[in-house]
């Protein structure tokens, strides 16, 4: 991209954005699950997504036209100024009823606070639940007794193979993701559909996004798959996790024989948030988080 949008001038996020964004995204070493592009573009729809650039740092911005925010700059230091000069453009030039940055780091808490004019709260619904690899992939102690019982429970119950996720799989996963759907009745539920949408972008661009996949295959059909890819370093995030809910042990299968396989060299695994959903709330503690990776809503104080 050889003249990237400078603020104020946004421009929708699109897949071709990625050769120029990735990188900046990979430098700043994020902890927080949005800061992948895959991430920011299967969900851009929902976030209403545009992006330019300003003191060398990324800016992404829902872009509503009755209630517009902004995620924290991506970039370095220092960014409190930056902050102050985009919550003031917020309210003078696009009068929105509450000017603020979601889905801000602690990193960027820390940068910014104590200087009065700025103030934090945690979003506890927006907390990503990152555990240790090594834990998940052997499952070993009293607290994963249960997770051991349902895993042995599929294994000796099923015919069943692991297989890394490839092009000619994906129809396969889509197929099982509306079949997945259609138990849910996503059609009732705004935000299954909007997931429903994430899913589909991200098996459309699967290879363009460069992600990593696997699947597992129950009696010779496909019937769970999850995709990843690397957040920074030492953690690996996971975009999506399908399984047919009417096959006992497949969830908890298919995130062994995932991370086992493809990460085990990894140290962390960032499992996203749960929007304080309380079923996948339950689902996540279940697997015993090492720690939650806090965020924070950002506003000018009155």
């Amino acid at each position: 991209m050889t003249h990237p949008p400078l603020f104020p001038r946004f421009k929708p996020l699109e897949i071709r954005d990625r050769e120029f964004l990735q990188p900046r995204l990979w430098a700043y070493q994020p902890t927080t699950s949005e800061f992948t592009f895959t991430n920011l573009f299967i969900w851009r729809r929902r976030y209403n997504l545009s992006w330019c650039l300003a003191d060398d740092c990324l800016l992404l911005l829902n872009d509503s036209p009755s209630d517009p925010w902004f995620f924290p700059p991506i970039g370095p230091g220092p960014r409190r100024d930056l902050c102050r000069r985009l919550l003031a453009w917020l309210k003078e030039e696009r009068h929105s009823p509450d000017p603020r940055l979601e889905r801000a780091d602690r990193r960027f808490w820390d940068e910014v606070a104590g200087t009065g004019d700025l103030i934090g709260e945690p979003v506890r619904d927006h907390f990503d639940y990152v555990y240790a690899t090594a834990e998940l992939t052997r499952l070993g102690g009293g607290h994963y007794v249960a997770k051991r019982n349902h895993l042995n429970s599929f294994q000796r119950s099923h015919r069943h193979a692991y297989e890394p996720l490839t092009p000619e799989r994906l129809a396969a996963c889509l197929e099982l993701a509306q079949k997945w759907c259609e138990i849910r009745r996503c059609e009732d539920d705004l935000s299954l559909m909007q997931e429903w949408e994430a899913v589909k972008e991200t098996l459309a661009h699967f290879q363009e996004l460069r992600l990593t996949g696997g699947a597992i295959y129950v009696d010779g059909r496909l019937e769970s798959f999850t995709v990843g890819e690397k957040l920074n370093g030492d953690t690996v995030v996971i975009h999506l996790e399908k399984a047919n809910p009417e096959i006992r042990g497949l969830y908890a299968a298919i995130n062994q024989a995932f991370l086992e396989t493809a990460w085990q060299d990894t140290a962390w695994v960032n499992r996203e948030q749960d929007l304080g959903e309380p079923g996948l709330r339950k689902a996540k503690l279940s697997y015993h988080p090492h720690h939650l990776e806090e965020k924070f809503t950002l506003r000018l104080a009155q």
